[in-house]
C-alpha cells in the first residue's frame, strides 16, 4: 500500500504513546447535573491530544461514533501547531500560526492529524466508525493517512455535502458549494439506512390494487453485458420474451422463482415483462453518496440556529447544522449509542445527540472535548441552553432534557512528582490510570470499595481498596494523596493474608512498599507493583 511521507512524520507516528496521562478536573459550576460523573454527557476543556488520552481508561473501545471537523487548514483559520513533540525541527513550529505563506503548512496539519487520529482509533469501538469532514486542501492527504492508521479496505465512504446553496458570483474562479465527510470503520461496521420520507415514496403506486401493498417497477436488464443470462422467457400464454441486449439480471430459475412469486408480471399482451419492487420490502433507504442541503442543513442553516439559541451574532465561523450530524448518528449508531466530539466547536453534535434522545426516548450519550476559550461560554452554554431551553425563541423554546458534567484538563500524572509529592493525582485519578497502564482495560469507578464482597473490611486502612478486575487480577491500591503517607505505608504480612484468603484470580497489588517476602507473596498469589517504580511492570 502506498504512503504518505511528510516533514515531522518520524516524530509523530508514535507520538501519542509518548502522551502523559491527564487528570479530568471536575467543574461542578459549570456542569449541569446533580452528580458529575465520567459516565455522564461530557464537555471537556483542554488540549483534545491530552484530553483523548485521559479519555482511554474509562472509553477505549467504547465509542460507537467519532465526528470530527478539524481545521481545514485553508489558511485563513489561525490555527497552531502546538503539540510538545520531542524534535528540534517540531519544537520551532510551536505556537506559530500557520497562514498561506507557510511552505510547511501541510506537513503541520498532518503531523497534528496524525497522533490524534491514532487515539481516536483506540477509543473507536470494533463496529464503530469515524466521520471527518474537510474540504479540497487536506482531502487528498487525509485520505492516504487515514489508510495508514486505520487501513484502506476500512474505508467505508466519501459524502459530498452541498454546504450552501446559493451561487457566489464574486469568486474568481469555481463557486464551491460542498465539502467532504471520509467515513472510515474500525473493523465491523455496518451502516443503517436512512429513514424514508414522502418524497422518496411517492413514485410507489398501486394501479391493480396488490394486496402486497404499494409498489413501483424496476429494472429487469442485466446492468453489464451477460452472454449467459441471454435467453427467452415463456410467458403463461406461450409466448416468448426476447432477452435484452446485455441479458436478464437473473437466471431462468431465479426468473421462475420470481414469476411465482408474483414478483415478476406481464403486461396484458405478454410482450413486456414488469418487475415489482414494494414499499413494504424496502427498510428505509440506502445512504447515498452526495448529501443534500435541503435535507441535511447548510451552514447558513447552522448559523441561524446559533443566532437564535443566542439571540446574538456569535463569534464562530462555519457551525455544522444539527441535520448534517443527526443523520451521522442514525446511520452509524443504535438508541444507546456513544458520540465522540474531539473538535467540538460549537456545540452541534451534543444540540444533535439531545434531539434525538427526545424525539425517540434514546439514551444516546456524547462527549465533546474543545480546547479553546469558548468551551463554557459557547460550546457548553449552548448545550445548557438546548437542555432548559430558550423562552424567547421559536423553535427551541421547550428544551429536549438531559444533563452534562463539565472537566477541565488538569495536571498530568507523572511519577517524578509523585516521587516529590507535587500535584499528586486523587485517589480515583490514580487508581484508574494505575488499572488501565497495568491491565490495558477498561476502569469502572463504580467497583472501587474498601470492603471484599463478604462485607469484610479489606484493612483498617480506608486507602487500601479494590480497584477493580481484569481478566488476571484482582488489582488492588494503597495510596493517599499525601507524601507522609507515601512514605511510611506499606504492605504488610496481615494485609497480604488477609487478600490471599480470598477464592479466585491471583492479586495484584500497588503500594509504596511491602514488609513481605517475595517466596510468602508468591505463597499467597499475589503480585507485588511497588508505587510509583512498577506501574509499567506487567505490559513490559
Amino acid at each position: 500500500m502506498p504512503t504518505l511521507n511528510f516533514k515531522g512524520k518520524s516524530f509523530v507516528q508514535n507520538h501519542h504513546l509518548a502522551v502523559k496521562y491527564h487528570q479530568l478536573v471536575p467543574q461542578k459550576d459549570k456542569s449541569l447535573t446533580d452528580k458529575i460523573s465520567l459516565h455522564d454527557n461530557l464537555i471537556i476543556q483542554g488540549d483534545n491530544l491530552k484530553a483523548l488520552k485521559a479519555l482511554l481508561p474509562t472509553y477505549a473501545g467504547k465509542i460507537n461514533c467519532i465526528y470530527i471537523d478539524p481545521p481545514y487548514n485553508t489558511g485563513n483559520e489561525g490555527w497552531a501547531y502546538n503539540d510538545n513533540v520531542n524534535s528540534p525541527m517540531i519544537k520551532e513550529w510551536f505556537g506559530q500560526i500557520v497562514d498561506k505563506d507557510d511552505l510547511s503548512r501541510h506537513d503541520k496539519w498532518l503531523c497534528m492529524m496524525m497522533p490524534r487520529l491514532k487515539l481516536l482509533k483506540e477509543l473507536l469501538s470494533e463496529d464503530g466508525a469515524i466521520f471527518i469532514s474537510c474540504d479540497d486542501n487536506e482531502q487528498h492527504n487525509l485520505r492516504c493517512l487515514l489508510d495508514e492508521i486505520f487501513g484502506e479496505n476500512n474505508f467505508v465512504a466519501n459524502i459530498i455535502w452541498q454546504h450552501s446553496i446559493q451561487g457566489k458570483n464574486d469568486v474568481k474562479d469555481v463557486s464551491l458549494h460542498h465539502n467532504y465527510t471520509l467515513i472510515y470503520q474500525k473493523s465491523l461496521f455496518e451502516l443503517d439506512r436512512i429513514e424514508r420520507t414522502e418524497e422518496h415514496n411517492k413514485n410507489y403506486s398501486n394501479p391493480d390494487n396488490d394486496p402486497n401493498g404499494l409498489w413501483r417497477s424496476g429494472d429487469v436488464r442485466s446492468p453489464n453485458l451477460r452472454e449467459n443470462l441471454k435467453y427467452p422467457i415463456k410467458t403463461p400464454k406461450g409466448n416468448e420474451i426476447q432477452p435484452p441486449e446485455k441479458g436478464w439480471r437473473w437466471d431462468k430459475s431465479k426468473v421462475a422463482e420470481k414469476i411465482k412469486s408474483g414478483e415478476i408480471i406481464f403486461n396484458e399482451e405478454e410482450t413486456k415483462i414488469i418487475r415489482k419492487i414494494y414499499l413494504s420490502n424496502q427498510a428505509g433507504r440506502v445512504v447515498e453518496s452526495i448529501w443534500f442541503g435541503k435535507d441535511v442543513g447548510t451552514t447558513r442553516d447552522a448559523n441561524s440556529v446559533l443566532k437564535e439559541l443566542f439571540d446574538s451574532e456569535l463569534p464562530f465561523n462555519t457551525p455544522k447544522p444539527i441535520e448534517l450530524i443527526k443523520r451521522i448518528i442514525q446511520i452509524t449508531t443504535e438508541e444507546n449509542g456513544l458520540i465522540l466530539d474531539s473538535f467540538a466547536g460549537s456545540g452541534t453534535t451534543a444540540h444533535a445527540v439531545l434531539d434525538l434522545n427526545k424525539e425517540d426516548g434514546g439514551n444516546r450519550k456524547f462527549i465533546l472535548v474543545e480546547m479553546e476559550d469558548y468551551a463554557d461560554n459557547i460550546t457548553a452554554e449552548r448545550v445548557r441552553r438546548v437542555i432548559n431551553g430558550v423562552p424567547k425563541s421559536k423553535n427551541f423554546k421547550e428544551g429536549t432534557g438531559g444533563s452534562f458534567s463539565y472537566f477541565e484538563l488538569g495536571a498530568p500524572i507523572e511519577m517524578e512528582s509523585i516521587l516529590k509529592g507535587v500535584n499528586l493525582p486523587s485517589y480515583e485519578e490514580f487508581a484508574k490510570y494505575l488499572f488501565y497502564t497495568a491491565t490495558g482495560e477498561e476502569f469502572d469507578e463504580k467497583v472501587v470499595s474498601n470492603k471484599f464482597k463478604s462485607g469484610k473490611s479489606i484493612s483498617e486502612d480506608d486507602n487500601f481498596r479494590f480497584i477493580g478486575e481484569s481478566k488476571d487480577f484482582l488489582v488492588y491500591l494503597m495510596y493517599k494523596p499525601d507524601l507522609d503517607y507515601l512514605k511510611s505505608t506499606a504492605l504488610t504480612l496481615d494485609k497480604a493474608k488477609a487478600l490471599g484468603q480470598q477464592n479466585g484470580k491471583k492479586r495484584l497489588v500497588f503500594a509504596p512498599a511491602k514488609f513481605v517476602d517475595n517466596h510468602t507473596l508468591t505463597d499467597l498469589r499475589i503480585e507485588f507493583c511497588q508505587l510509583p517504580f512498577e506501574i509499567y511492570k506487567l505490559k513490559s
